[in-house]
């Protein structure tokens, strides 16, 4: 019965784990590189077992610890005899003859006394784990638990401490140091002990020396070398990207990451060295992702400005993963699902006038309107009311459904919530998505698969994922429209004045948007190449506003200067055009190309985009040979007519657009004897308000109503007219057709008419703001 217990005990006498103390949380680049670690929750620096130790070490500690570990069973009984000697004539402890296996189990065993009884434990233990680990796992359960000194444990714990290096890096000093502190950690110690640590050093190199592992050469140029001095710092190239994985990686202690430390620690110095410029605006954070789109992982990740005090100005915030106002970062998937669904063609004219919706006003960066741009130029330029606008087509729930599709995390709430300012930075987004969703486009592209079904990617931050980023198959925008928008997004000058665009002229071509929330509190710029895709966040994590914090001020010179610091290929992505229509477009409009067209060009669309309807504004009209006035039937015969194709703008849209185009003709009068009989469309339109709009007038200080300010566009702003609202005349304007006018809460009928006696009249409902 006492046989069967021991046997029994002897099977189960190891725990499983034999170590269960924690350990430090380490974070590698792809190559296994240290990128940042953090500290126990015991506050030891102890960092997971490796499978293996390093040769310089393993040589070291066995010819200082154990010579013949490779041949005893965990018990080596010269050792313990030699050992018993020693005590003998010493008359006191000076040896324990223990092994390395031996030396294991007491640590497992967190440092029992040191008894005759607890030596012969250790003994029947040793064996026992002899029995379940190779010798080269009890080398690396050594290697991990030994105590170096202070609140250092395990080799490579000590070897970054100590040596600001990884293991494999260490020279024989520096690994035959290591070896000796296990057996007395407090020799370490940088102030004292420094001679009784270098003797026992150098009897390890001799040793080496002797035992043929090293040369004499060797031996002698690493006693030349000095002993370390204080601890050393611990790598921490990725301090936001350690917090985040602790959380989402529970249990897992070492992670090996996607990322290239070299790149990781440039991107962070680009980073850095614009917060210095930033700061000076008051301006203190900034963020970065760098994304491979060939495989989907991620490169680098700045998820903060570095800095000693993390606490300072919310840099131990990640804003990578931090919902911030998306600004005008979203336009270019507008514009692209606009071109899938045959809405638009690329250099379609938009229109880019004074426009409300309801209580929503939308406004351009600039303040000032166009009349009408090509769809590409409104996007590179980042226009706000022509998007608006197309918004208003395209649909919010569809624009909202589309987002999520393409893996927008942040849209909670239904669209009704977000309304047409979604596209303005209504709503919120992430830089990991957004970066993620750019990325995905540029994946698409590159790969042209799957019969259009768009293949939206989320990008790789450990290495142990599949190699293959996964898959969602949908929809949501096809490679003709994506390759199309980058396009638009590639134009190197972009006619913004207040936006120094050239001042990012490069050689590499690069599709990129920018982004400003309301306010100036959120600045955004992304990039995107076949190879890589990088995005940028600038502003303050507290969510200040400061003035001229922009996407291309603050974020677009993060976002080149990254740029800089990557191979980029000079290739550009192929044109899917296989699947794209080869078509005639008017050259003025860029709509397809009408009866009317005088110039047309050949231009590549989706193939939606043969849907669209041809050229709404070139139209034909009747001219009098002789005057170049405009005549008709009723005034003239057929055959006294000259025909002549005219580009005619709707009014509201004419008005601005002929002040910035100086080769816009404007429609030519009427004869005077056609005059009555021509007047077939209207020479007017009103800007604001618009038909059966409801406007919103606020109440003054006194109680009384306030202003607004009745707005019209005529083709011919020297015409007068004359004002009527609810049949009383309210005063006549000439040249800037502007009204201010105080009306009662309720319904309203307003009618102008010029001086020809055209008239345009439409109803509008006035709401009291109180």
């Amino acid at each position: 019965m006492i046989g069967t217990a021991a046997v029994g005990w002897f099977l189960f006498a190891l725990p499983d784990p034999l170590f269960d103390d924690p350990t430090a949380m380490v974070l590698e680049d792809r190559e296994g590189h240290l990128l940042s670690a953090r500290i126990a929750s015991d506050e030891q620096w102890r960092f997971p077992a490796r499978d293996s130790v390093t040769y310089r070490f393993r040589e070291s500690i066995i010819n200082f610890e154990d010579r013949r570990f490779f041949s005893h069973f965990g018990v080596d009984p010269l050792a313990m005899a030699r050992a018993m000697r020693q005590n003998i004539k010493e008359r006191r402890v000076v040896s324990g003859g223990s092994t390395l296996s031996m030396q294991v189990i007491r640590l497992a065993r967190k440092g029992k006394q040191r008894t005759i009884a607890e030596k012969i434990i250790e003994c029947i233990l040793a064996f026992r784990l002899e029995l379940r680990y190779s010798k080269e796992e009890i080398l690396s359960l050594y290697a991990a638990h030994a105590p170096f000194g202070g609140n250092v444990v395990g080799l490579e714990a000590a070897s970054w401490r100590y040596f600001g290096r990884a293991p494999e890096q260490l020279s024989w000093s520096e690994a035959a140091t290591l070896a000796v502190l296990p057996n007395n950690p407090a020799l370490v110690h940088p102030g004292r002990n420094r001679d009784v640590l270098k003797g026992k050093r150098d009897r390890v190199l001799s040793s080496l020396y002797e035992s043929a592992v090293i040369d004499s050469l060797s031996a002698h140029l690493a006693m030349l070398e000095p002993l370390p001095e204080a601890p050393k710092p611990l790598p921490d190239d990725a301090p936001h990207l350690l917090n985040r994985l602790q959380t989402e990686e529970q249990g897992q202690q070492r992670v090996r990451t996607t990322l290239e430390k070299n790149l990781q620690k440039s991107a962070q110095d680009i980073v850095d060295r614009h917060r210095d410029r930033l700061e000076g605006n008051g301006i203190h954070n900034a963020a970065a992702l760098i994304i491979d789109n060939r495989t989907g992982q991620v490169q680098a990740y700045i998820g903060n400005v570095s800095v000693n005090n993390l606490q300072k100005h919310g840099r131990s915030v990640d804003i990578i993963t931090a919902p911030r106002s998306t600004g005008s970062i979203l336009k270019p998937f507008l514009y692209a699902a606009m071109l899938d669904d045959g809405q638009l063609l690329p250099r379609t004219l938009v229109a880019d006038i004074p426009t409300r919706f309801g209580g929503f006003a939308p406004v351009n960066f600039n303040q000032r309107f166009e009349g009408a741009l090509p769809a590409d130029e409104a996007l590179a330029r980042s226009l706000n009311v022509p998007t608006v606008r197309m918004l208003r087509d395209y649909s919010v729930p569809r624009f909202h459904h589309l987002l999520k599709n393409l893996g927008m995390t942040t849209l909670t709430q239904p669209p009704s919530h977000y309304g047409l300012s979604i596209i303005l930075g209504g709503s919120e987004g992430t830089l990991w998505d957004i970066a993620s969703m750019y990325a995905g486009m540029a994946y698409e592209v590159r790969s042209s698969i799957n019969q259009g079904l768009t293949s939206w990617q989320s990008p790789r931050l450990i290495a142990a994922q599949s190699a293959e980023m996964p898959v969602v198959h949908t929809h949501a925008l096809s490679t003709p429209a994506i390759w199309l928008t980058f396009e638009a997004l590639s134009q190197v000058k972009r006619p913004e004045a207040e936006g120094l665009w050239e001042y990012f002229s490069s050689s590499r071509k690069v599709a990129w948007k920018t982004g400003t929330s309301f306010g100036f509190r959120d600045a955004w710029a992304v990039g995107v190449t076949p190879q890589y895709t990088v995005a940028v966040w600038a502003g303050n994590a507290d969510g200040e506003g400061r003035p001229n914090l922009t996407g291309v001020t603050a974020a677009a010179p993060i976002l080149f200067d990254l740029f800089d610091i990557l191979d980029i290929q000079d290739t550009w992505f192929a044109q899917p055009m296989h699947r794209m229509e080869h078509i005639q477009v008017c050259a003025h409009s860029g709509h397809r190309a009408g009866a009317y067209c005088p110039r047309k060009e050949m231009a590549w669309v989706t193939k939606a985009g043969l849907r669209t309807p041809p050229c709404p504004y070139h139209k034909e009209i009747h001219l009098d040979p002789k005057s170049g006035k405009r005549v008709n039937g009723a005034c003239a015969s057929p055959l006294e007519m000259q025909r002549a194709s005219w580009f005619v703008l709707p009014p509201a849209m004419e008005w601005f657009y002929k002040s910035k185009q100086g080769s816009y003709k404007p429609l030519p009068a009427y004869r005077e004897d056609c005059r009555e009989a021509g007047q077939l469309a209207s020479a007017m339109e009103f800007i604001y308000p618009r038909n059966k709009m409801t406007i919103h007038v606020p109440v003054e200080l006194d109680g009384s109503m306030g202003a607004a300010v009745l707005e019209v566009a005529h083709r011919s702003p020297d015409k007068r007219i004359h004002w009527h609202l609810d049949d009383e005349y309210l005063g006549t304007t000439s040249h800037f057709h502007q009204l201010q006018v105080r009306p009662a809460e309720g319904e309203h009928k307003l009618v102008v008419v010029d001086e020809d006696g055209q008239r345009v009249e439409q109803v509008f409902r006035v709401a009291v703001s109180r």
